[in-house]
């Protein structure tokens, strides 16, 4: 570090304070992250090593001196009775070995500890009132946290209640798991909103909603790891404590391990670091505890820290490589994503050649350009991304890269709609979408068009056989016979597959048309409703979303997708070719003396006399109506063999419960 003066480490200090108070507003409050990880540790760094010089020069703002995230004034406030701190880090085994040096100093006996996986993810605490669980908080700024939980109630692993009538408090953590980060994002993508930068931010943007319905689709987890005053309990260890709170329901980390010495620290470190790749959640680091829980009490906590533990933080993976293309595809939706086409590098045990560079505004905002030497990184250890670029070996004249102006496929104006960070493509007719839709529209959940795949609509496309949905129907033997490898027997199977899909419900044709937000349950609840596709299309806006469950998302969706010629052609397209468009899927007509008639219903659990989806099924021609969550307006819970949380969730709220017995007795009556 250069040298200064007191006087000249003043302005540094300030704008290092500013610099970093902005990053933890961005990370903490908005979960939305500017920089990597690692770039904040290092100005952290920097930040702590120059106050340790010039003291005087401490900022009472300095994130030196604060703990944990910045609260949401949108949550209701919780005091925590015992502090929840934030850790010490340390980035080497050097570091750590001189952390352990001071901590083994200052008492009589041999430590022994406690390593755990450093788990990415936020902290969560929870309070049970004899055995209930009352209020889940997060840790806000270590003394007061955030009220979140109805949140919390959506979580599966959580129980609601424990098989001991116990007051406790358990602190964890909430993290999302690398699949649903994956799928999550995905998600983001496909509508044109910005995707999540790491699974830690999506797992605090996903817990801290406004609305629980919102928390429950993101399949959060947790792992808990911290027993509040454990004297209670007569536990007097950790490794006791996370033994106790698995006995009690809670998910623990089954990876962490009792360490007598740093070699066995070291072993550890190594063999998680290996591994790492192969979680099925992120990690960022290794937790290191003193084992005893009274020795953690006599070492105590420094203002912001405990002295007992430690997280050694691992060093970021990242791999430098040279972008050399930047090319642009069509989704589904009209949304048009650009790809970094690199040269191969070997991170995080895979070889990386191409990376999503989401949307445009990224480009822009990490102002990437072809030829730039940039650094790679693994979002949530699974998606190749862009970390940064390594403007030192920028070559001298390069062009900011070249953002479409229109479609790469079908050339039409690119449109940038207000509430999306997506560039989309609008033409219903682009030939990229169009391959995307046809996908879709012969899917098994659409019109189920048997042995129409990928492939094979791709040979359609490029022998100009069909240009939309509405061409299936007008395929013939002669236009199949073109197909590479498609024979007689080929041809008269398919042919029978798309002809049986014209007598389709009206709910499947409404899916497979693949509008935004219309999933099967919408399109389900729009076909039932209107009857026909023709009142569907003449229903304005408030009709629309009049309707139980649509609401005003999927009624705007609708009405726009209407409203467009190319669509109003296409449905009279498919009504020539003799597609059914009505809604005639059998509707029983509900049992006069149904117990279930009207009423909410929700399932959970195994079953051995049905499937759920046969459950299901029944249940619905008794006319319930079957959710899948639990709130204060169900009416009744039906619960098979390891009904989990959802049965703790409804005895909170007592909702009436019936067992496999129960429900079958009702069943066969």
């Amino acid at each position: 570090m250069a040298a200064y003066t007191q006087e000249s480490a003043a302005p540094v200090i300030a704008a290092l304070v500013t610099k970093l108070n902005t990053w933890r507003r961005e990370y903490y409050t908005n979960d939305a992250p500017s920089v990597e990880d690692s770039e904040y540790d290092a100005t952290y760094r920097q930040l702590q090593e120059l106050e340790a010089q010039f003291p005087a020069l401490i900022q009472p703002d300095s994130p030196t001196q604060a703990v944990g995230d910045v609260i949401n004034p949108a949550f209701t406030k919780v005091p925590h009775a015992v502090p929840m701190l934030s850790m010490g880090d340390v980035f080497s085994l050097g570091e750590l070995q001189d952390w352990a040096a001071r901590l083994q100093s200052g008492v009589d006996e041999a430590v022994a500890y406690n390593v755990e996986l450093k788990i990415d993810g936020l902290s969560l605490s929870l309070v049970y009132e004899q055995g209930r669980l009352v209020q889940g908080s997060t840790r806000g700024d270590g003394n007061i946290g955030e009220d979140v939980t109805p949140n919390v109630l959506t979580i599966a692993d959580i129980p609601h209640t424990l098989p001991e009538p116990l007051d406790l408090e358990v602190r964890g953590e909430c993290y999302m798991p690398k699949a649903a980060f994956a799928k999550l994002n995905a998600a983001q993508e496909a509508d044109g909103a910005k995707p999540f930068a790491n699974p830690r931010n999506a797992a605090a943007g996903s817990l801290r909603q406004l609305d629980a319905a919102v928390t429950a689709k993101r399949e959060l987890a947790t792992f808990m790891y911290t027993l509040v005053a454990p004297e209670q309990y007569g536990v007097t260890t950790q490794h006791e404590a996370i033994a106790f709170m698995r006995r009690l329901g809670f998910a623990t980390n089954p990876s962490s391990v009792v360490a007598q010495d740093l070699d066995q620290i070291d072993a550890y470190i190594t063999t998680q670091t290996a591994d790492r790749d192969a979680l099925s959640y992120g990690i960022d680091g290794i937790v290191v505890k003193v084992d005893s829980l009274p020795l953690q009490a006599q070492l105590g906590n420094t203002v912001k820290v405990p002295r007992w533990e430690i997280a050694y933080k691992f060093p970021p993976e990242e791999a430098e490589t040279v972008v050399r293309e930047i090319e642009w595809t069509i989704g589904r939706t009209g949304v048009v994503t650009p790809t970094a086409v690199m040269d191969p590098v070997q991170l995080a045990g895979t070889t990386v050649a191409r990376a999503t560079l989401h949307n445009a505004d990224l480009i822009a905002e990490k102002d990437i350009r072809i030829g730039d030497t940039v650094m790679l990184h693994k979002a949530g250890d699974i998606i190749p991304e862009v970390s940064r670029v390594v403007l030192a070996k920028r070559p001298a004249g390069l062009a900011p890269a070249p953002i479409p102006t229109n479609c790469p496929s079908c050339g039409q104006p690119l449109v940038h709609l207000e509430d999306e960070v997506a560039l989309r493509c609008i033409n219903p007719m682009c030939p990229a979408q169009v391959q995307e839709q046809l996908t879709h529209f012969a899917s098994r959940n659409a019109m189920n068009i048997d042995g129409l795949g990928p492939k094979i609509i791709a040979q359609l496309l490029s022998l100009k056989r069909v240009k939309d949905v509405a061409d299936l129907y007008r395929l013939t033997a002669e236009d199949l016979s073109q197909l590479d490898k498609f024979k007689a027997k080929s041809i008269n199977n398919l042919l029978n597959a798309i002809d049986r899909s014209r007598q389709n419900s009206l709910e499947r044709l409404l899916f497979g048309l693949g509008i935004r937000h219309v999933g099967g349950k919408a399109a389900r609840l729009l076909a039932e409703h209107f009857g026909d596709i023709d009142a569907l299309m003449a229903a304005d806006f408030d009709t629309v979303a009049a309707i139980d469950h649509v609401g005003p998302i999927i009624a705007d969706s609708v009405v726009t997708y209407f409203a467009k010629a190319p669509a109003q052609e296409l449905i009279r397209e498919l009504a020539a070719a003799g597609v059914n468009l009505t809604f005639t899927t059998a509707v029983a007509a509900v049992p006069a003396d149904s117990p279930v008639a009207g009423k909410t219903v929700v399932i959970t659990g195994k079953f051995t006399a049905w499937s759920r989806q046969a459950l299901t099924a029944q249940l619905t021609a008794l006319g319930a109506k079957v959710t899948g969550s639990v709130s204060k307006k169900t009416d009744l819970l039906v619960a098979g063999e390891a009904a989990g949380s959802k049965l703790a969730k409804a005895q909170s709220l007592q909702v009436p419960i019936m067992n496999e017995a129960e429900i079958q007795a009702v069943l066969e009556k």
